[in-house]
């Protein structure tokens, strides 16, 4: 299997898709698939690597940037064969369907729910763009009957992110924890979100001045709702118990984790969360919304616990149940890590893609034969 992956965002970039992207190509890699990723090209460094090639988006403005990319991948298609190209992110989608090749379109974004809520022209436009697609892939079920929704009637399939479970496994970070100013007894919540309206990170600011005096939020991550969160947090007294740190890299991100004592998702859409599974990954138990993707990652009261969205006090009032009892945070940490490992480890995710990949090989095969 050729496989051609086409990326809206790429390490070292920090995100969902970056990580997704990275991740899964190196499990397709070790399932004897041979990939070729083409990213955006990055200012820091990256290494040489003949798997990643990277291009300059020298014209950013539409439609030129889609010719601009589309005439790019043509060339490179033409002097190297792939079966298929797999298109990651919605902005090089169009570039991608004037290759020939055999298209999957992987959705990641909950923005799509919004536009599809929002409708209109800008709806239709992109509704338009993803029936051109021979397979639609979407890491939510909520964005498979959205892509539904919009009218798309070709093969749509979810399979979920997928975590590296070797990397991210159950450990201690006493000294993280020590560097934080956090004392042993004291519980820590990791939220590792971007500080975007949409993941809900200011009811999570707003649930701090709710809880135990013994709790510490550690939010992780960068964004513009970065003063809002400041502000919540100054007007109900939990500055003192909070600490936001920016942005991490991923690779950063283990240690964080095992320095929690348990995380928080406060989404308010969200795909299947790469923090949620990362977290889960640790062995770490996770609170979470009924929203999007998230209750396929927590089993309620199995695994983590799951609460209302846009509702501080019930956020809380599970914090609360959880800093009481370390036992019990225990066990779900432990259960998570084992589902994690059994459903969401790279390796079945890749299978699953694989998979997906063949059936988009045979119906353009049975097509070119009805020709």
């Amino acid at each position: 299997m050729r496989v051609l992956m086409l990326t809206s965002e790429f390490p070292p970039r920090i995100g969902g898709i970056a990580t997704h992207v990275a991740g899964l190509a190196q499990a397709l890699r070790e399932l004897n698939a041979s990939v070729t990723v083409v990213a955006p090209a990055s200012p820091a460094p990256t290494g040489a690597d003949d798997q990643v090639i990277r291009y300059s988006p020298f014209i950013r403005a539409q439609p030129m940037a889609d010719w601009a990319l589309g005439r790019w991948c043509r060339a490179l298609v033409e002097a190297q064969p792939f079966d298929l190209l797999h298109v990651h992110g919605l902005r090089p989608l169009r570039a991608a369907l004037t290759t020939g090749l055999p298209v999957l379109f992987t959705n990641h974004t909950s923005g799509f729910l919004q536009t599809l809520v929002t409708g209109g022209a800008r709806l239709r436009k992109l509704a338009r763009l993803i029936a051109r697609c021979d397979h639609l892939l979407a890491p939510s079920e909520e964005l498979v009957a959205g892509a539904r929704a919009a009218g798309f009637r070709g093969p749509a399939t979810y399979i979920p992110n997928g975590v590296d479970d070797t990397r991210f496994s159950p450990g201690e970070a006493t000294e993280l924890r020590h560097h934080w100013g956090i004392a042993p007894h004291e519980i820590v919540v990791v939220i590792a979100r971007r500080l975007v309206a949409k993941n809900g990170v200011a009811d999570a600011a707003r649930a701090l001045g709710l809880t135990s005096m013994a709790v510490r939020f550690v939010f992780v991550g960068e964004g513009p709702e970065r003063a809002t969160i400041e502000r919540e947090l100054a007007a109900n007294g939990g500055q003192a118990r909070a600490l936001l740190v920016g942005a991490l890299a991923n690779d950063r991100m283990p240690e964080v984790y095992r320095a929690a004592d348990f995380c928080l998702l406060p989404s308010l859409m969200e795909a299947t969360s790469i923090a949620g599974l990362e977290a889960m990954a640790t062995g770490r138990a996770l609170i979470g919304t009924r929203v999007g993707g998230i209750p396929a990652l927590i089993a309620d009261g199995v695994t983590g616990l799951l609460v209302a969205p846009r509702d501080p006090p019930a956020i809380a009032a599970a914090v609360n149940a959880l800093a009481h009892n370390r036992e019990r945070c225990t066990r779900m940490g432990h259960a998570g890590r084992a589902r994690v490992v059994a459903e969401f480890a790279w390796q079945r995710i890749a299978e699953r893609t694989l998979q997906a990949y063949r059936e988009t090989l045979a119906a353009r095969e049975i097509k070119i034969r009805q020709a």
